[in-house]
């Protein structure tokens, strides 16, 4: 039997309603950089600094909103949010992270008409280019981590077959231009016939 996933990382209490508030607030200012930025900011507050979720439970979840409809961080504000506080939590996280973020963009359209043909405003937006592709680099490394760490507990096959996956999603979708939602359903069937086939092989443990 697999060892229980341990809980040292889950808080002792769910935060009250307005330190949640304030932190998902502090999100919301600090999302500048597009999805990857933002992603990579719930993940610190919500793995590094809170230990709401474990780094595979947070892994597993951003999975699970990959493949749902709609936009994905808001579905993961929702999941997170519901995880931590129940209904009030997504309420919460929802207002934190949006009403910022709205706000800003709206305010910042409005300079931009002004000041977007300078040749200082063209040449800071071409850094932030490579600086939210660093963040999605070292997202990506972060969030590899607890499947491949899995896999190298189940065994070498294990370990092939999630290397397989990694490789041929970024070739099919990059370069085959596969949709992603193919390549995300793809994947996880042929995970989970894999689990199934260690799952049947395994030996049946002795009962006591």
């Amino acid at each position: 039997m697999a060892d229980a996933e341990p809980t040292a990382m889950r808080p002792v209490q769910p935060p009250a309603g307005l330190q949640l508030l304030w932190i998902w607030l502090g999100l919301g200012v600090q999302s500048f950089g597009g999805g990857t930025a933002t992603l990579f900011l719930i993940r610190r507050a919500v793995v590094e600094r809170h230990g709401w979720l474990s780094e595979a439970e947070f892994t597993r979840d951003w999975a699970l909103c990959q493949a749902a409809p709609g936009i994905n961080l808001i579905c993961l504000t929702v999941l997170v949010g519901y995880r931590v506080r129940g209904a009030l939590g997504i309420v919460v996280a929802m207002i934190g992270l949006l009403l910022p973020s709205v706000t800003i963009t709206a305010l910042l359209t409005g300079m931009y008409a002004s000041i977007r043909d300078l040749d200082m405003v063209q040449s800071a937006l071409r850094g932030v280019v490579p600086a939210t592709a660093g963040l999605g680099l070292l997202l990506s490394v972060q969030m590899l981590r607890p499947p491949l760490t899995d896999s190298c507990r189940e065994g070498r096959a294990s370990l092939i077959l999630t290397i397989a996956l990694v490789i041929a999603t970024a070739l099919l979708v990059g370069v085959a231009r596969m949709p992603v939602i193919v390549a995300l359903l793809g994947a996880g069937m042929i995970a989970a016939i894999a689990g199934w086939r260690r799952a049947r092989l395994r030996p049946a443990e002795p009962q006591p």
